[in-house]
């Protein structure tokens, strides 16, 4: 794994104005244009006002490539929505990927689950699911989680993402 080159803020930025606006909650989208307010182990903190909201939003954000496949990155996105009730997980996979067959999760060697892609963008498909306690438990103790996107049904591709700093990150998130 390594980080990916791509222009991460312009990229999360249109992921979570679209992706936020899909979900009919208020647009996020200076969220990720923000500065980085903090860093933790993997992840970075990405904290903006956006026009309009009543107090500064943050994300936890990580984009990566997979080491044999440079064309194939993810960016994962953990935010709390604006009204501090729901957490969700967002990640944006590139386009050309088989949509039917979701976004499956691995985390250290325990297979989690998939899920479903709920909209393409210009520059990929975002994947959406509600962080529920189990689920933050096992990101922040786990060491490493893998997103498997696909191109046909029979080709699953691995994309790993380190869950180093999730933990701390994740409590520091407003």
């Amino acid at each position: 794994m390594r980080p990916s080159k791509l222009p991460a803020a312009r990229l999360v930025a249109r992921l979570l104005i679209a992706s936020t606006m899909a979900a009919g909650l208020a647009p996020a989208s200076a969220v990720a244009q923000g500065a980085v307010k903090a860093t933790h182990g993997d992840w970075q903190m990405r904290c903006d006002t956006p026009p309009g909201a009543q107090g500064e939003q943050c994300a936890l954000v990580q984009s990566v490539t997979a080491d044999d496949r440079p064309n194939v990155g993810l960016t994962v996105i953990v935010l709390k929505t604006a009204d501090k009730k729901s957490r969700l997980l967002r990640v944006l996979a590139p386009l050309g990927v088989l949509l039917p067959s979701g976004l499956g999760l691995r985390i250290d060697q325990t297979e989690v689950g998939r899920a479903g892609f709920v909209r393409c963008l210009p520059n990929g498909c975002v994947a959406e699911v509600v962080l529920e306690d189990t689920l933050v438990n096992q990101f922040k103790t786990g060491k490493q989680a893998t997103f498997i996107i696909f191109q046909t049904p029979e080709e699953g591709i691995g994309v790993p993402v380190s869950l180093n700093g999730f933990g701390p990150g994740f409590d520091a998130l407003p």
